[in-house]
């Protein structure tokens, strides 16, 4: 018999102590806690800190924050013939007509738009190079607070001459109508994220718990978790950067984690119910067990996501911040308020039951599927390397790229339709380079060498080989000045990368940059991209260093045997291999792109790697955790190797499946979002947790443990301490 006069609580167990004893003041306290974040958040939010992009574009932006005044938005219309094959723009009286009625429209309201420029004034580059398109360009006036205003006029301008003409094109994009069309796309991804991520949760919960109540508990204590990680970072979000991708990723990995460790607690909880433990037994074994677990869990969680921060980029800092603390509130919810919820609530937990459910006992598949392994684990296990090494494959030939906006939007959007069209006619003409030019010393920029350094730099255009562009346009911001200048290609891909290394590397180097006193970067889109990409690359194996040496310390922390955190490690990497792949094959190659609704760009976003390893090696701890943590039970309690893990392998993966089902169909809800990176997000995540909860945990864990036997626990003293000798 295993001893127990010597066992002192551990950290969970006091906690669920407390929380039995002050039920009340528990979920009173977690409740307004939550409230608490929400006011907070719409108290001080409201202004988001300003993130500064990496690389040299950060000098360009922080000389352009310092300014008394913000760059102006610039907006493009494209003018041209529906029909294909017509006559040149210029000869052609309905184009015509077109374009100078808009300037008519344009100039009628200088309050609100300036600087309209026309295809029919002879100015370079409003032209298209093969002569059967026009560009119409303006910039939005400020002050801020009638911005809006003002755009609105300018696009109902360029709405009314479009239908005006009907058989002419007049579509716009610029600076602000792209940055519209992608916040558009955020808002309304966010939304359908919230509107199916839930429903989906419950009816599996349901499934799986048989009440609605019990079912009802994971989706409360999920949704308050989420929205008090979304409160505190929008408090945070006034003085630390945060993208709005965080808000994304933080319903993402909240619904997942929040529901696995209420999920590993409650089974656990009804478990030792149903084997006849009374109310307080069953919540301590639970916290002692599965809340043990989740503790140790959320902290592997939280410890691998701060491996983001290693890049350097500011970006991922929010990023950070905010998946760390949705996991942070899960586990506090899931070790205070889940064991207050079923003491406070007793056998009413089971109220409004839908069906069935034995909680107690094996998996019948599962374990038939563990005894088969373990019988043969040399040729189950081959079996499944060989499967996820064919699933990584692709992988080898991956290449980062981030993508633009009209790559990563569909092309059905109006505004993302309109600046590809206008990208063919006028390349680099939606998003183009920026060169700020500056005087450290505050004085103004805009002095007659400059000028002078800014006409020889518009001469260079014509020698670029169409890498360099135009139209050419030139702003005074204060002291700064902004010289934009169109790259070829489509904003990220391989031809304006040389675009800009020309730019960068000689034109405003032996230009702007030449002129005594006066310091010129070069941002952009395409600057912003390159810049970020060669400063992940740089820093990915910082990031990847860190996440396996902070896994192994923990999971050798936990079971005291060097080959069981090895072997973690191993199995993690397979199955990330294997995610890699299958987002490669699917979004780089283009494969079930009509089935998945997306125009592939080549290439994958550059950050998702990076995401995905320091996302998966956390989120697949709760598993390895939970699997690992009930063999070693059996095995500490006497059985021999090989049956203690079919039997531990027997009696979690019941929960683990359920749990593994949740965050499939929660990752999955991002593969029908808009945007290619949120359904490369979705796919990469799903597939990592599908093949980690089957082939991974069903197959490879057994048969690796079956080889190693009980070297698996390193000495006997484990077994021997845990039965009190």
């Amino acid at each position: 018999m295993r001893g127990t006069h010597d066992h002192r609580p551990g950290l969970a167990e006091r906690v669920t102590d407390w929380s039995i004893r002050h039920r009340r003041t528990a979920i009173i306290g977690w409740l307004g806690l939550v409230a608490l974040a929400l006011v907070a958040s719409v108290a001080i939010g409201g202004r988001d800190a300003a993130n500064l992009p990496p690389g040299e574009g950060e000098a360009a932006q922080a000389a352009l924050n310092e300014q008394g005044e913000h760059p102006r938005y610039h907006e493009n219309v494209l003018v041209q013939a529906l029909e294909p094959g017509g006559p040149d723009f210029l000869d052609d009286p309905r184009a015509v007509a077109a374009a100078r009625d808009l300037v008519v429209r344009l100039r009628a309201h200088p309050e609100a738009v300036s600087d309209v420029r026309s295809p029919l004034e002879a100015t370079p580059g409003y032209v298209s190079a093969d002569r059967k398109s026009g560009l119409v360009s303006f910039t939005v006036n400020w002050p801020v607070e009638r911005f809006e205003q003002h755009m609105a006029t300018a696009t109902g301008a360029v709405a009314a001459v479009a239908a005006g003409h009907p058989g002419i094109r007049v579509a716009q994009a610029g600076d602000r109508s792209l940055i519209s069309a992608v916040d558009t796309a955020v808002k309304a991804d966010l939304h359908r994220s919230h509107l199916l991520s839930l429903p989906f949760v419950l009816v599996i919960l349901l499934v799986v718990f048989g009440s609605v109540v019990a079912a009802g508990v994971p989706v409360l204590l999920t949704g308050t978790a989420i929205a008090g990680a979304v409160g505190l970072v929008g408090v945070l979000g006034t003085v630390i950067p945060i993208n709005s991708a965080a808000s994304a990723m933080i319903v993402l990995v909240g619904v997942a984690v929040g529901v696995d460790y209420s999920l590993f607690a409650l089974r656990r909880y009804r478990e030792e119910r149903r084997a006849g433990h009374d109310e307080v037994t069953a919540l301590r074994t639970t916290a002692r067990t599965s809340g043990h677990v989740v503790l140790v869990s959320g902290m592997t969680v939280v410890l691998c996501l701060g491996g983001l921060l290693f890049t350097g980029l500011g970006v991922f800092v929010g990023v950070t911040i905010g998946l760390a603390l949705v996991v942070a509130l899960a586990v506090l919810a899931s070790v205070t308020v889940l064991p207050a919820v079923p003491a406070a609530l007793g056998p009413r937990v089971d109220r409004l039951r839908v069906r069935r459910v034995n909680t107690v006992g094996e998996s019948r598949f599962w374990t038939g599927v563990a005894r088969g392994v373990v019988a043969r684990p040399v040729l189950w296990g081959g079996l499944g390397v060989l499967a996820l090494l064919v699933l990584a494959v692709p992988a080898l030939g991956m290449r980062l790229r981030d993508a633009a906006s009209t790559d990563s939007l569909p092309r059905d959007m109006a505004t993302v339709d309109s600046a590809i069209r206008m990208g063919e006619a006028f390349p680099g003409v939606p998003v183009p380079a920026q060169v700020v030019v500056w005087r450290p010393d505050g004085e103004s920029a805009d002095t007659a060498e400059v000028r002078a350094a800014i006409e020889g730099l518009h001469g260079r255009i014509a020698g670029s080989g169409g890498l360099l562009a135009e139209p050419f346009t030139v702003d005074r911001v204060d002291n700064a000045v902004v010289i934009r200048v169109p790259l070829a290609g489509s904003s990220t891909d391989e031809v304006s990368v040389r675009a800009l290394e020309l730019l960068r590397a000689k034109v405003v180097p032996e230009t702007v940059g030449a002129v005594d006193g006066v310091e010129a970067a070069v941002t952009g889109r395409t600057a912003t991209a390159a810049d970020f990409v060669a400063r992940v690359r740089a820093n990915t194996w910082l990031v990847f260093g860190y996440v396996l040496l902070v896994s192994l310390l923990l999971m050798l922390f936990v079971f005291r045997s060097l080959a069981i955190p090895v072997l973690s490690i191993l199995l993690n990497l397979l199955s990330l291999g294997a995610a890699y792949g299958v987002v490669t094959w699917v979004f780089q190659d283009g494969n079930l792109h009509s089935v998945l609704g997306f125009t592939s760009y080549g290439a994958v976003m550059s950050w998702l790697p990076l995401i995905l390893f320091v996302v998966l090696f956390g989120l697949s701890t709760d598993y390895h955790l939970f699997i690992l943590s009930r063999v070693r039970e059996r095995w500490a309690a006497g059985a021999a190797a090989r049956e203690a893990v079919v039997g531990g392998i027997g009696h979690s993966a019941g929960v683990v499946s359920s749990a593994a089902v949740v965050m499939v169909v929660v990752f999955a809800v991002f593969i029908t979002l808009t945007s290619i990176e949120n359904k490369m997000l979705g796919v990469g995540l799903a597939v990592a947790v599908a093949l980690d909860a089957t082939v991974v945990r069903g197959v490879l864990l057994p048969a690796a443990l079956a080889l190693l036997g009980e070297r698996a626990w390193g000495a006997g003293r484990v077994r021997r301490r845990s039965r009190g000798r």
